[in-house]
């Protein structure tokens, strides 16, 4: 299969799987920073039809590089989980302050994009998890290829960041699907929870354990 077609046929079997926020299928797209996440979000989005993207680096600030959980329930999955809207404060990350909105949808899949995205505090809500499989090594030096020496200094910051919230908090386990790039595009692989399971959506006050789920264009989190 083609890799438009891998994508096209990904985009089918998340409509397919039940919704696990609400009325939206939730859909994690996680990775090191540099690995493709924001392109591959884009062109998975497009397979889906136009579905919204929720970018993690318009939540998260310099001061709390992987402190936004809280303001991603308070605007996103609590919204979504009443079958709202969800509106977002946006993070300016050269002027360094939330300064812009953005809303999203709550529509038949969502994607929650960015370094974190299928934390432990998230997956309960998430319909699947999909990881951009490529080396942390191999996705930071083409992060700071793309960024440039004038933000070395920061990715320092965020490499050191990264690695400790991985250690304490690792995605890759829980993945559902593997996309590796290739030359031909994306190579759709299965992931190492296995496929996701059907369960009842998650909503607000509701405390879904760990175990009954499993199965900067901003900062340098967006790839």
């Amino acid at each position: 299969m083609d890799a438009e077609g891998d994508l096209r046929a990904l985009a089918r079997r998340l409509r397919a799987l039940p919704p696990s926020c609400g009325p939206v299928r939730l859909v994690a797209v996680d990775g090191h920073a540099g690995s493709g996440k924001s392109t591959l979000s884009g062109r998975l989005a497009a397979a889906l039809g136009g579905a919204p993207v929720v970018h993690v680096d318009d939540l998260a600030s310099h001061a709390a590089l992987f402190g936004w959980v809280d303001r991603l329930t308070t605007q996103v999955t609590a919204p979504f989980s009443r079958g709202e809207t969800a509106r977002m404060e946006v993070y300016d990350w050269e002027r360094r302050e939330f300064a812009g909105t953005a809303e999203a949808a709550p529509e038949e899949v969502v994607l929650l994009e960015g370094v974190g995205a299928g934390r432990r505090e998230l997956r309960p809500r998430l319909a699947c998890l999909v990881w951009t499989d490529m080396p942390e090594r191999e996705a930071w030096a083409r992060g700071r290829h793309r960024d440039g020496e004038a933000l070395s200094g920061f990715w320092d910051d965020w490499t050191a960041a990264e690695r400790a919230h991985f250690a304490r908090d690792p995605s890759h386990a829980f993945a559902h699907v593997l996309v590796r790039e290739s030359p031909g595009g994306y190579q759709v692989l299965p992931g190492p929870a296995g496929q996701p399971r059907a369960r009842r959506s998650v909503t607000v006050g509701e405390g879904a354990s760990e175990a009954a789920v499993r199965g900067p264009r901003g900062g340098p989190g967006r790839a």
